[in-house]
């Protein structure tokens, strides 16, 4: 069996981006068991729910929604149990202070294989307030606007 190549994107949290301003972004391992290797294979996970939390030296990922292998037998996982994350321990240090300070969290961005192996995009975030994010959704708008009229004068 050839080894896969590349980055195949499983599943990408949009939401979070909407929701946070990202600060800093990491890549981590998971430690997964058989089923959920399979169905991640299938293309189906869901981050939306998804967080991340340092336990003692340990960054664990919760609330990230792997539904069950049909082909799976008593073996099954359980769709939303937390998952252990590969980190090296200086990234553990730094994002355990980071995220002590008031507003800091960090969230999981996109679920991928990366040459074969499952991997989590997380990012250190700061929650926005809800008039952040209505002006970024107005920077937003207003871009667009200014392309299309741009275009538009180009085509003409």
């Amino acid at each position: 069996m050839a080894k896969e190549m590349g980055r195949k994107v499983v599943a990408s949290n949009r939401k979070a981006r909407h929701d946070y301003t990202i600060e800093d972004v990491l890549e981590a391992g998971m430690v997964l068991s058989g089923t959920e290797v399979k169905a991640l294979r299938l293309g189906r996970a869901s981050l939306v729910d998804g967080w991340c939390e340092i336990e003692g030296d340990e960054m664990w990922l919760h609330g990230v929604h792997i539904p069950e292998y049909s082909q799976g037998t008593w073996t099954n996982h359980a769709p939303r149990r937390k998952r252990k994350l590969l980190l090296h321990r200086e990234e553990i240090d730094r994002l355990a202070s980071k995220t002590r300070e008031k507003g800091h969290t960090i969230v999981p961005l996109q679920l991928y294989f990366l040459d074969g192996r499952a991997k989590v995009e997380i990012a250190l975030a700061r929650g926005k307030k809800d008039w952040d994010k209505r002006q970024a959704l107005r920077e937003r708008q207003d871009n667009l606007e200014a392309q299309r009229a741009m275009r538009e004068k180009r085509d003409l």
